[in-house]
């Protein structure tokens, strides 16, 4: 009698010893409230981010016209998506521009639909929008355009911000990580 409660004990200290699995991405800590955004949407509904509480959020910032950064980390996203199967409905992604000169409602729905139609789109006013890359410590620079290509680019930070389903700000991933990161830590803050 005694081995077994014995032993039941140490199962039970050994289980409740587990720590919970790592996220992949850098980890904000402690974890801090994701600053609100509240904004009109591509669609063109109120939108607030904090209306998203109960699923895992990320949050990438980029822009339409981007040669090669936006479209890979939103590609890789997609991918994540799809991996997660059944469970893609517990991550929202949400692309906010941080370029709303060019980047209009319209724009922002064609182009994240070539992705994935859940991706959420999300542009303002100049102002609205450095305000809220100020939030979230983002950069954007605007540039000339190499000689004969017209207009101009846009320079900016390339982090994923992953926001858990609290509204906690959790985690940031930089540019280039594989979808299996991604599903990782989406799954780890899903299942808090």
């Amino acid at each position: 009698m005694k081995r077994g409660l014995l032993a039941g004990l140490l199962l039970c200290a050994a289980v409740a010893g587990q720590a919970a699995p790592a996220l992949k991405s850098g980890t904000f800590s402690p974890a801090r409230p994701a600053p609100e955004i509240a904004l009109t949407s591509a669609d063109g509904k109120d939108f607030r981010l904090s209306a998203l509480r109960g699923k895992v959020v990320v949050l990438e910032f980029g822009f339409t016209h981007c040669p090669a950064v936006c479209p890979a980390s939103l590609a890789m996203l997609a991918q994540a998506r799809r991996k997660l199967g059944p469970q893609a409905g517990r991550l929202q992604v949400v692309f906010i521009s941080v370029d709303p000169e060019r980047d209009t409602p319209a724009r922002l729905t064609s182009y994240l639909a070539q992705f994935d139609e859940s991706f959420i789109g999300l542009t303002g006013t100049l102002a609205q929008m450095a305000a809220i890359r100020k939030d979230y410590g983002i950069t954007a620079t605007k540039f000339a355009a190499p000689a004969g290509q017209g207009g101009y680019q846009m320079g900016h930070s390339s982090y994923l911000y992953f926001i858990d389903k609290k509204g906690m700000l959790r985690a940031m991933m930089p540019f280039g990580r594989p979808a299996d990161e991604m599903v990782h830590d989406v799954n780890v803050l899903a299942a808090e």
